[in-house]
């Protein structure tokens, strides 16, 4: 299974395993585990790498012989001996105990080699204090162990061609843990595409830099600074030219910090952290046991955080702290400005800062308010972010991301509206990558876009008393719907209404006229009623796609080329960069089609194909022809157990190979298909047509009142009937008839699935021999298939969709006005003058034709 699949798998079976243990502790665990293997494993490897075999590690991985532990400690940081390696407790089976965990982590604590103790030392007390929360007794505990490091075991430590699989479900496993801890989550782990927009907007400040430092004072799991390193890499040539610097804390989330960091291949030099109060303990200007020689205060390109909003703080005493001295102090009630203040202190002159705070940072008074004058006197703010509410697990709060910097060329700032721009995913909004980048674009560019963005100048922000609030600089409100008062009276569509669509008349010359006689009141009429049609025929949209397709031209080509033909070889972070560039170079010039829409669509197909490409490049071309079990939960024996239910292809999927190779077969299985439902339709036909006393009787057979009938009291009423009667005897649609019936269709209906269950499965196995026997000439026109087609067919959709919307505005404009209220007046009158017409034929007692008389009066008409 892929990465992701493999991920989900693990999440699945961890979340039943914890039991009733907290999501916010259970993920302490598996993840040291996860952790623990990762050294086991690193240790392997580099034995291996000297020279020696499985056979010999026993005798060599002993605490006994100084030079072996020595000679790895010096490589590897730590020492692990044979009988502590986590594959040696996978190897112990039924004799693992948990003793063997505790002798193991205990061994590691003292075996740190002493360069590293600050990287290594301490990293596992969580796991080893949290033990005894997984059982009462050292067996339970045993069994929760074995069963946590058996879901693990499988968990590649060592990737190949970027198949980063281990980060990947070490991440997978935060942010899914995070998803279930409730306000607790925010202590650890910030939204994973919330990390991707920062990154973006610190890696264009530093992609120019040959050596990076960056800071996260509140580090949780690490993920955020590790995104933020991910996103500079990119741009330099030396990844290990990167240094991390992280304080945090609490002890349990500063451990996941030291893990996060090494498991991701940064080296231990690169790796400096601290487990300590930001704000009570900044970061030390030097060693406590040599502070002469190791004076060093810190100072990083960037610094990237996410704080605990609005907490308690105690400012007493800090008056003079340099971190705090040239600004103010925050309020005791709230320390979002004292975290803002520490991160902007330990930047470079020319570094750059982003941090996560609540809106209330913006337009709160007091000492927050004259903080937040200092900082733009003394032009530190250099961007606002709002985002959309709802975006962080645990809280609902809308939030923001400030951008600051020590030094900047302008005096403005940039303030950004985003928080319309999400997708909705289960209870939480998330960011999409288009949503991302077009932020981050915007921030890069410092441009001004109607509805989201605008340049703001500190002259402004003076005179609105330096609030930045920012519905007061930008108003991203849909406009309320307004009615012309003539053209409901009289008709016509008011010029002005045209105009609003003036994106799409500007980028379709001619249409506009073809569509609307202007009279001279300013009043408009449409030519036609059926106005898609003009639209569908006009040779401005004609030419807006033909330049569409124009603008793609080559793109298949280049896709076939570097995606199919260099599968082996290419590399995914660089080519994913291309293609995105490339989407927006070719669509530069094309008008009315949002370059972010089809960013997404090249993104959401991406993400498809880059799995592919990642289980390619790390098990080679035979992955094409690879064919896997199908495993699906069932009960078995009361339980959820693991079986296999046919088959499915490792990268090809069935049915495009289907498709190609087995048309015919597989025309077959959906007639079938087609058939069985046909017959269920009818028999639920004839059901319906039956009394409801009719329908009682039938389930009474049962004493049910489900459904089940249909099966079961069917076929039974419909034997006894036809002892007694002739088939041809039968009344159509009696009850007996319709029983009778539905017996021969029932079955039909088993017959139909007997032979569907035996071509589905002749399919599937002649599929299956089809993959693994592929000939080269047709894997190639396969993956183009799936990886090429269906991303030029998306994109295609776009002008179309572009068009459609068009059609239905202008259908929507046309329908507003067509009904006056002169003309629903005079519909009113005419339908009051019928009904007086038919009341005067009416007769009745002196009562009744009071009534009606009076009735007719109130419609108009004569009570004469």
């Amino acid at each position: 299974m892929n990465k992701q699949q493999l991920a989900a798998k693990i999440w699945q079976s961890a979340n039943k395993m914890r039991s009733k243990i907290e999501a916010n502790e259970y993920k302490d665990y598996i993840l040291g585990f996860i952790f623990y293997k990762f050294l086991s494993d690193r240790e392997l490897k580099f034995m291996a790498s000297q020279g020696a075999t499985t056979a010999e590690l026993p005798a060599f991985l002993t605490e006994a012989d100084s030079s072996v532990v020595r000679h790895v400690q010096s490589n590897l940081g730590y020492f692990i001996a044979y009988e502590n390696l986590f594959s040696t407790w996978i190897a112990a089976g039924a004799d693992f105990e948990i003793a063997n965990v505790r002798d193991g982590l205990s061994a590691f604590a003292r075996l740190i080699a002493p360069k590293y103790k600050k990287v290594f030392a301490g990293i596992f007390d969580t796991l080893q204090t949290g033990l005894s929360k997984l059982g009462d007794s050292a067996a339970s505990q045993t069994k929760a162990v074995r069963d946590l490091i058996y879901l693990i075991k499988d968990i590649p430590m060592d990737g190949k061609a970027d198949y980063d699989v281990l980060g990947f479900i070490y991440e997978y496993l935060i942010s899914n843990f995070a998803a279930n801890a409730g306000k607790k989550a925010g202590e650890f782990y910030t939204p994973h595409e919330v990390s991707l927009l920062m990154s973006h907007i610190i890696a264009d400040h530093l992609h120019d830099r040959k050596e990076i430092q960056i800071y996260d004072p509140t580090s949780g799991s690490g993920s955020l600074l590790l995104n933020i390193g991910r996103a500079v890499a990119r741009h330099m040539d030396d990844a290990d030219k990167i240094k991390y610097f992280a304080q945090e804390l609490k002890a349990n989330t500063y451990n996941l910090t030291r893990m996060n960091l090494i498991m991701r291949g940064i080296k231990p030099d690169n790796i400096v952290t601290r487990n300590a109060d930001t704000l009570e303990d900044d970061w030390p200007y030097f060693e406590d046991d040599d502070p002469a020689n190791t004076y060093d205060p810190l100072y990083v390109d960037a610094v990237v955080s996410n704080p605990p909003y609005s907490q308690q703080w105690d400012p007493k005493g800090k008056e003079s702290d340099p971190r705090y001295a040239r600004f103010g102090l925050a309020p005791k009630s709230k320390a979002d400005y004292a975290f803002l203040l520490h991160d902007l202190y330990h930047l470079k002159p020319d570094g750059i800062m982003t941090i996560i705070l609540p809106h209330g940072v913006l337009f709160r008074g007091g000492e927050e308010g004259q903080i937040r004058k200092n900082l733009i006197e003394n032009n530190h703010i250099d961007a606002i972010i709002g985002l959309p509410a709802n975006i962080f697990f645990g809280t609902g709060i809308p939030t923001i991301i400030m951008v600051l910097r020590q030094r900047r060329p302008h005096t403005d700032v940039l303030i950004v509206d985003a928080s319309k721009g999400f997708a909705k995913e289960g209870k939480n909004n998330v960011l999409r990558a288009s949503d991302i980048r077009r932020i981050a674009d915007t921030v890069a560019s410092r441009r001004s876009v109607a509805k989201f963005s605008r340049l703001v100048s500190r002259d402004e922000i003076r005179a609105n008393d330096y609030n930045l609030n920012i519905p007061r600089y930008v108003d991203s409100s849909e406009p309320p719907e307004t009615w012309d008062v003539y053209a409901s009276m009289f008709g016509g569509i008011p010029a002005r209404e045209i105009d609003a669509l003036s994106e799409f008349w500007q980028a379709l010359p001619g249409l506009r006229e073809a569509l609307f006689e202007l009279g001279d009141s300013g009043y408009a009429h449409p030519v036609q009623e059926d106005l898609k049609e003009i639209i569908e025929n006009s040779p401005a949209v004609a030419a807006f796609k033909e330049g569409f397709s124009r603008a793609l031209a080559g793109l298949q080509d280049t896709l076939c080329e570097v995606l199919v033909q260099q599968r082996a070889s290419v590399a995914l972070s660089k080519t994913e960069d291309a293609l995105t560039a490339d989407i927006f170079a070719r669509l530069s010039e094309v008008p009315l089609v949002d370059p972010y829409s089809a960013y997404q669509v090249v993104h959401d197909h991406w993400e498809k194909v880059a799995i592919d490409l990642e289980m390619i490049q790390s098990e080679g071309e035979s992955a094409i022809r690879r064919v896997d079990p199908l495993i699906v939960v069932k009960k078995k024996n009361g339980k959820d157990a693991e079986v296999q239910d046919g088959w499915v292809g490792h990268i090809l999927p069935f049915e495009l190979v289907q498709e190609q190779f087995l048309s015919e077969s597989a025309r077959e299985v959906r007639e079938l298909a087609d058939a069985g439902a046909t017959v269920t339709a009818q028999i639920q036909e004839l059901l319906e047509g039956l009394s409801e006393s009719d329908k009682d009787d039938l389930k009474e057979e049962l004493n049910d009142n489900s459904d089940a009938f249909v099966t079961v009291a069917v076929t039974r009423r419909a034997k006894e009937i036809l002892k007694s009667t002739r088939r041809d005897e039968l009344a159509e649609g009696s009850a007996e008839f319709a029983a009778v019936r539905a017996k021969e269709l029932l079955d039909e209906k088993k017959q139909l699935d007997k032979e569907l269950k035996s071509a589905n499965l002749k399919l599937a196995e002649d599929t299956k021999v089809a993959i693994e026997n592929l000939p080269e000439q047709m894997v190639e026109p396969l993956l183009v298939a799936k990886w090429v087609t269906p991303l030029i067919e998306q994109l295609n959709a776009l002008p179309v969709t572009l068009i459609s919307e068009l059609e239905a505005r202008v259908a929507a404009l046309a329908k507003k006005y067509a009904t006056t209220f002169a003309s629903l007046e005079a519909e009113i009158a005419a339908t009051q003058r019928e009904l007086a017409q038919m009341l005067e034929g009416l007769t009745g007692s002196d009562t009744d034709m009071k009534a009606v008389n009076e009735l007719r009066e109130l419609l108009g008409g004569s009570n004469e």
